[in-house]
């Protein structure tokens, strides 16, 4: 149903062409609303039977432009999970230490295990983002061989084998990208600024970004377009509309989640074996009406 937002290198992506504010998959917000949450009880069952296998983890990254909405986003669809097998990792500005090491070190510590579920708030991918638009490369240490020409068309290379890496070692890597639009953002960034109960979330370098804003379209589009991959695609979701873009990620993790198939383990004849057993000691120590004697 969602699968024209759903980019896996068979075909070219377009931003300028990617709607941000469609809401064609549902009639209205209520509609969108009703089924949010019935998929979230979907996605909290699903979720338990991936703790107790343990096969397989997978991480739901996201990625977007300030005002996108990543934050309420999460909230708002991940919520339902229990906080057992689930992480969340936030990446920030690289600190000293992580600059002081390869560009994945902060994110290889943050990979799931199996039956786990990690949420990629940023990524890797900031790294050919702002990376690539503010050029950060002139203002590191590389080694003298180092070509900068070449910098971003290897950083796109290493994401690609690191999340190649990942599905042959039972990781599995959800990009999703929360697409909105400029005119969204400047009243997204003006209720922030209005409201007092949203100043916390505004800051003057908010705004001074955009005016990066072509430059980080055009960083988008060149990340979905040289790592999309059929074992990692990219999810292009419009943003817009809050109500629907919600929506649309529940049906991107619960779609996910049924294709992992987790089951809850089967008990071996041992150890049910043993459960008579059990029983009969438990009821004897509670008594035969079921309470303490």
């Amino acid at each position: 149903m969602f699968s024209e937002y759903r980019f896996d290198g068979s075909e070219k992506f377009n931003i300028k062409k990617a709607s941000t504010d469609e809401t064609k998959l549902v009639k209205d917000r209520k509609e969108a609303e009703y089924l949010l949450d019935r998929n979230n009880a979907e996605i909290d069952a699903l979720q338990q039977k991936l703790y107790a296998e343990k096969r397989e983890g997978v991480i739901f990254l996201f990625q977007a432009m300030d005002a996108a909405g990543k934050d309420g986003t999460i909230r708002a669809v991940l919520q339902c999970l229990s906080p057992h097998g689930v992480h969340e990792a936030a990446f920030k500005a690289p600190s000293a230490e992580d600059l002081s090491h390869d560009y994945l070190w902060r994110i290889e510590r943050e990979v799931p295990a199996k039956g786990e579920i990690a949420i990629f708030n940023r990524s890797q991918y900031e790294d050919v983002l702002i990376y690539r638009v503010k050029k950060l490369w002139e203002q590191q240490k590389n080694a003298r061989r180092i070509d900068p020409d070449k910098i971003m068309e290897h950083r796109y290379e290493d994401i690609r084998n690191f999340e190649k890496y990942l599905w042959h070692n039972n990781v599995r890597t959800v990009k999703i990208f929360l697409h909105v639009s400029k005119d969204e953002q400047a009243r997204r960034f003006l209720s922030r600024i209005e409201e007092p109960e949203k100043n916390w979330k505004f800051s003057a370098s908010d705004y001074e970004e955009r005016k990066y804003w072509d430059a980080y379209q055009d960083a988008f589009e060149e990340a979905v377009n040289q790592t999309s991959t059929k074992h990692a695609p990219w999810f292009v979701v419009p943003a817009d509309h809050k109500w629907y873009m919600r929506y649309v990620v529940s049906e991107i993790i619960l779609d996910t989640l049924k294709d992992m198939d987790p089951h809850y383990p089967t008990v071996t004849k041992e150890r049910t074996d043993r459960f008579g057993e059990i029983r009969e000691a438990l009821e004897k120590e509670l008594g035969k009406d079921g309470k303490n004697q």
